[in-house]
């Protein structure tokens, strides 16, 4: 059965997969000592909000998630990662 979306959450959708890759991929980076703790925070703050359907509330989940990429990017940056 194919579900289908408007295009806000079909973009919203797009946007969450994006910030997950990019956690990911950073994530990668990190030393092997906390490389798959830091995997499965990141698998698990992406379940804990995967039934959210309040378009508001997921635009700030999202702001807030690359905020933190952000400074988790520029903290293995500093460590020469």
């Amino acid at each position: 059965m194919a579900v289908s979306f408007d295009l806000q959450t079909f973009i919203l959708r797009a946007r969450v997969l994006k910030l997950y890759r990019q956690a990911v991929r950073v994530a990668k980076r990190a030393p092997a000592h906390s490389k798959g703790e830091l995997m499965q925070t990141i698998r698990q703050e992406m379940e804990k909000n995967r039934d959210c359907n309040d378009k508001q509330k997921i635009r700030y989940l999202i702001s807030e998630g690359i905020e933190r990429l952000k400074g988790l990017d520029e903290m293995l940056d500093m460590q020469g990662r």
